[in-house]
């Protein structure tokens, strides 16, 4: 059958809502100074940018000051793993990463661009970044499949001076252990009392369970699709092998529902199904993340029925754990002190400080601010800022 004309098929896509907005795209450049008349000209553009710029060839930190560097993102990734529609390519997943541009500036004011590549290859992801580094302030790497992912935020953050920060691993981390947090509060339970069970072992459940070990969780064992990560299994990869030797001192085994048996806490990443009964089998007061999205690993109101507090991915529900209470505003506090790292402590402070948002207003369906709360960017940004002087990488 033939194509239909490209232009028959988007005149019907825009009667979708969602097309009709994205027409043109979500984000544009604006100029910051007016260029009204040759005076203008002459200082915005030549010849009085080459003063500007052979000052910064002769001290290249000015860059920082007369230029847009010191807030400006780079927002990049290889489309290979896309919200939840996985391997989609660079070219679709650019209404994605416009999107993550958009919350970054109206969530922080910190401006960022989208920059979607066309290689899936770590040596080429971590050349081609290093090579546009000088153009930022930061790097937010997003949507890179795992285990790949992990590789190239190493080798970046080895290599660059600037923050290095993936999204998906870390943004989720540090909602999750804000969550965390005000949960075992509510419940009147220090986290090193807690026994946690993380679904799933790619990106983002590597980097929650990372931190909430950083945060002193009392124990945490992972599963991935094949049963429970424990040392001495076979068909682990470098990533899973650290992950057996840090977490899951019991040893367990089975499936991920056999080990929920008397657990805590249930942070679900990885897109499972988790029967009511496997829920029912928690320790009295549970708490339970079903994070996968849109179809979490329980539904929230069958869990509610067997769990103290719930959260989900998802804005339907109370309590969603939205990486935008996050990334936005960490961002915000590394630029402003010129970090040349986001450092683990400066995760958990920008834990600590969402989690404080919330403050005496704590409830079983208000663990996690609103992002709409225009309190969360600040403190996020505050408490990022001051712990990255504490931790000798503010350049300010």
């Amino acid at each position: 059958m033939a194509a239909k004309p490209a232009s028959a098929s988007v005149d019907s896509l825009d009667l979708d809502p969602a097309f009709a907005l994205h027409r043109g795209g979500k984000i544009e450049v604006r100029s910051t100074v007016s260029v009204r008349d040759a005076d203008d000209l002459s200082l915005a553009y030549t010849p009085g940018v080459a003063r500007v710029c052979t000052a910064i060839a002769d001290t290249p930190a000015l860059a920082q000051d007369y230029t847009w560097v010191s807030n400006v993102v780079a927002v990049v990734t290889d489309g290979t793993a896309v919200l939840g529609l996985g391997d989609i390519g660079p070219s679709a997943a650019m209404p994605v990463m416009e999107g993550k541009a958009l919350l970054f500036k109206e969530f922080a004011n910190v401006d960022a661009v989208p920059l979607c590549l066309d290689c899936t290859d770590v040596d080429a992801i971590v050349e081609t970044v290093v090579r546009l580094a000088p153009s930022f302030g930061g790097v937010n790497l997003e949507d890179i499949s795992a285990p790949r992912c992990f590789e190239v935020e190493d080798r970046l953050r080895e290599l660059l001076d600037i923050p290095v920060f993936h999204d998906d691993q870390h943004g989720t981390a540090i909602v999750t252990l804000a969550a965390l947090q005000n949960a075992a509060r509510l419940t009147g339970r220090p986290l090193g009392d807690l026994r946690a069970v993380v679904a799933g072992a790619g990106a983002s459940g590597v980097a929650v369970t990372r931190i909430l070990l950083e945060a002193g969780i009392g124990d945490i064992a992972v599963s991935d699709s094949k049963g429970m990560i424990y040392q001495g299994r076979e068909d682990l990869n470098p990533v899973k092998e650290a992950l057996a030797r840090d977490t899951n001192r019991a040893g367990r085994t089975g499936s991920t529902e056999e080990a929920l048996a008397g657990a805590d806490v249930f942070v679900g990443l990885s897109g499972s199904t988790l029967s009511e009964q496997a829920i029912a089998s928690m320790a009295p007061d549970a708490i339970v993340f079903a994070l996968s999205n849109p179809t979490p690993e329980v539904h929230p109101e069958v869990a509610a029925r067997h769990a103290k507090v719930v959260a989900t991915g998802r804005s339907d529900f109370p309590n969603q754990i939205n990486n935008v209470l996050a990334f936005p505003g960490v961002f915000r506090g590394a630029l402003d002190v010129r970090a040349t790292a986001i450092t683990e402590n400066m995760k958990v402070a920008a834990a600590g400080a969402l989690a404080d948002v919330v403050g005496d207003e704590l409830s079983a369906t208000y663990i996690i601010p609103s992002p709409f709360d225009e309190r969360v960017a600040p403190a996020v940004s505050a408490a990022v800022a001051a712990q990255a002087k504490t931790d000798g990488v503010a350049r300010r």
